[in-house]
C-alpha cells in the first residue's frame, strides 16, 4: 500500500504539471487529429485498400498515436534528471520505483484521452466500427498495451539521454518506425521487400488487429504476419516490455551509484 500511495502521489504531480502547462497536453491531443485530416483529405492515405478510406486510416492512426507523443514523457524525465528532482525524490522515504510508475500512469491516462479524441475525430470524418462493445474494448486494450510497451522504451532512452536537448535526436527515430507500417498504405503498394518488412512492424500488427476486430477494411497481404496480426499485436508489446522494462528499472536504480 505504501508503494501504491507513493506512485499515486507521483501521478498527481504529473497531473498538476498538466494543469500548469495545458498547451503541451492540447498539442499532444490535436497533433494526431491533424495528421488524420491531412491524410484523409490532402495526401490520400489508404492506397491499395478497397472500402472506406476513413475506416482504413483511423485504426492505423490510433496505433500511430500510441507511438507518437513519447517525447513529452522523455522530456519530463530528462528535465527532472537535469534539475536534480529525481535525486531529491530518491533521498525521501518513498518507494524507489514510484517516480517511474507515476510517470507511466500519467502517460497512460493521456494516451487513453488521445484515443478518445482521435476516435471522435475519425467518427466525424466517416469512420465506423461494425462489431460489438467487446470488440471495441479489445481493440482499446491492444492499443494501450502497445503504448505501455513503447512507454518503457521511451523512459529508458530518456534515462540514457539525461538531458532534454538530446531527446530531439531520439524523436527522429520515431517517424521511420511510424511511417514504415500499414498505418497509411497497404503493403501491396510498396516494393516487395519493403512490404514484407512493413508487415512485421509492431505498429502494423496492432493496426491490422484493430481493423480486424472492428470490422474495418484492411490490406490483402497473404503473409504469415498479416494472417496472425492479432497474435503479433500481443507478442510484440510483451517482448518489448520484457526487454525494456527491466533495462529502464536497472538504469534508474544505477542513477544513485
Amino acid at each position: 500500500m505504501w508503494a501504491v500511495s507513493d506512485s499515486w502521489t507521483m501521478t498527481r504531480r504529473e497531473l498538476a504539471r498538466w494543469a500548469r502547462q495545458p498547451a503541451q497536453v492540447v498539442v499532444g491531443l490535436v497533433f494526431p487529429v491533424m495528421l488524420l485530416l491531412m491524410f484523409t483529405y490532402l495526401v490520400g492515405g489508404g492506397r491499395g485498400v478497397e472500402g472506406s478510406t476513413a475506416e482504413y486510416l483511423v485504426p492505423g492512426m490510433l496505433a500511430l498515436t500510441m507511438a507518437f507523443g513519447l517525447e513529452s514523457t522523455m522530456l519530463a524525465v530528462t528535465r527532472d534528471l537535469e534539475k536534480g528532482v529525481v535525486d531529491r525524490f530518491r533521498s525521501m522515504p518513498m518507494a524507489s520505483g514510484a517516480v517511474l510508475v507515476g510517470r507511466a500512469l500519467a502517460d497512460m491516462l493521456q494516451s487513453a484521452a488521445g484515443l478518445l479524441v482521435t476516435g471522435a475525430a475519425g467518427y466525424a470524418v466517416g469512420w465506423r466500427w461494425h462489431e460489438g462493445v467487446g470488440a471495441v474494448l479489445g481493440a482499446a486494450g491492444l492499443l494501450l498495451l502497445l503504448r505501455f510497451a513503447m512507454l518503457w522504451l521511451g523512459i529508458l532512452l530518456a534515462l540514457a539521454a539525461g538531458r532534454p536537448e538530446k531527446v530531439q535526436a531520439v524523436q527522429i527515430l520515431v517517424w521511420p518506425v511510424g511511417f514504415l507500417s500499414t498505418v497509411f498504405a497497404a503493403p501491396e503498394t510498396m516494393p516487395g521487400w519493403l512490404g514484407s518488412a512493413v508487415e512485421w512492424n509492431p505498429l502494423s500488427a496492432t493496426a491490422t488487429a484493430v481493423r480486424d476486430l472492428l470490422g474495418n477494411p484492411g490490406a490483402d497481404g497473404g503473409s504469415w504476419a498479416a494472417g496472425h496480426a492479432g497474435l503479433l499485436a500481443v507478442v510484440w508489446p510483451l517482448a518489448l516490455l520484457l526487454v525494456f522494462f527491466p533495462l529502464a528499472v536497472r538504469r534508474f536504480a544505477a542513477l544513485s551509484r
